[in-house]
């Protein structure tokens, strides 16, 4: 089954077309800056991949270039739009409402409109693609695949928060996480590469990129997740501050910053680019440490000890762990990164073999722990895409 899976944000449309009985990727791209000044379209999987500018005023049009680029550009990956069979799309937010992907249909559509409020920059380009692809690929089945869905699965004692009840229920304030999809996602293909099936592991998740998450998944199912009521809660991140003292927000607002300036520093000046000056790309971080520069390898430090302190809890939340996943930019290329977070853990079973560490990923799912290590720590490149293709396959079979 050809599978179009979509996944949008407020300036972008990022896509694929999967086979998903391979699973294989026909085509992937990603038209940057909709409706923005300077546009610009990546098509092509792997080498294949060609850059072209073109205008979009909206996602209807950027849906139009892709369904074009798809079946008449240089290298068509289908003959026809006959040969797309559904469209999965990522919608960032589900909130309390969806616990599972769903068949699109007027109701979910007014729903998840109804969550815009929590995911503004997220779920309406979601909804405007949802739209296009009836008036473009009108009566193709679509499917929802929530990225808080995942964790809909927490206790209370996990996803409330210590607010009077009743002003968490009216403002609809709990844990949702993000990176849900993803975290899903290793966590079965870790499960696969151990041949062992996911119900009978404690894994620690972690999707780390500019922005980061970990999860707790006990036994298949998800117990703890570092994101909270937004994306900005948990790890230190690209640009993000993480999880901080909350009483800092209202004491800035008290020092003279507007309540709009202390979201932006939170969200975008903060984490490795606000502590580094340099830059919120690892990559860069690493380049200024190397050379010397303190700021950059005090991010570094901050950096490593943020995710060794959730790691740290969900162990203990588990009372437990059997294995380790990384995914995600910095999860799968930062081999220093990974040789910092998990120095010093050979008392816990967590025994990282420096050797298989330094060695590169080029795509490939490996074990990087030593062969003695009792935990394991798995490397696996990130495939929400799969997860997405594969869960809209499963409904639509099933129509």
């Amino acid at each position: 089954m050809n599978i179009l899976v979509i996944n949008a944000s407020s300036s972008s449309l990022k896509y694929q077309l999967i086979d998903s009985d391979g699973p294989v990727t026909l085509a992937k791209g990603l038209c940057e800056r909709v409706g923005c000044a300077e546009p610009c379209v990546k098509h092509g999987a792997d080498t294949l991949e060609r850059i072209f500018d073109q205008r979009f005023d909206d996602h209807e049009e950027a849906l139009g270039a892709v369904l074009a680029e798809l079946t008449e550009g240089e290298k068509p990956a289908v003959a026809s739009l006959d040969e797309i069979d559904a469209i999965g799309h990522r919608v960032l937010h589900g909130g309390d409402v969806f616990s599972k992907s769903v068949l699109i249909d007027d109701d979910v559509i007014a729903k998840i409109d109804g969550l815009s409020e929590l995911a503004p920059l997220h779920n309406p380009p979601a909804l405007a693609c949802i739209d296009a692809c009836k008036k473009l690929l009108p009566g193709l089945p679509q499917v929802a695949v929530f990225d808080t869905a995942f964790f809909q699965t927490l206790p209370p004692s996990t996803h409330m928060y210590p607010l009077p009840y009743e002003v968490a229920k009216e403002h609809r304030i709990r844990k949702y996480g993000a990176h849900g999809t993803s975290h899903r996602y290793i966590a079965q293909r870790c499960a696969a590469l151990l041949g062992q099936h996911v119900e009978d592991l404690k894994i620690v998740t972690c999707h780390l990129g500019n922005g980061c998450s970990m999860a707790a998944v006990d036994h298949g199912i998800a117990v703890d997740t570092s994101m909270g009521f937004t994306p900005l809660d948990g790890l230190m991140m690209g640009t993000r501050c993480g999880s901080i003292d909350p009483a800092i927000v209202t004491y800035l607002i008290k020092a003279g910053y507007s309540a709009d300036e202390v979201e932006d520093i939170m969200n975008r000046q903060s984490g490795l680019l606000g502590i580094s000056g340099i830059s919120n790309d690892v990559r860069d971080i690493t380049e200024a440490a190397s050379k010397g520069d303190a700021r950059a390898s005090l991010a570094y430090d901050m950096y490593a000890h943020s995710i060794r302190k959730y790691l740290g809890q969900y162990i203990v939340e588990m009372a437990g762990v059997d294995a380790i996943v990384l995914t995600a930019g910095v999860g799968e290329n930062a081999e220093i990164i990974r040789r910092r977070v998990f120095a010093g853990l050979q008392p816990l079973g967590i025994i990282l073999d420096q050797e298989k560490n330094r060695t590169h990923n080029n795509g490939h799912e490996r074990i990087i722990s030593r062969d003695d290590s009792p935990v394991k720590i798995i490397v696996i490149p990130a495939g929400e895409e799969y997860m997405i293709a594969a869960d809209t396959q499963e409904i639509v079979s099933s129509l």
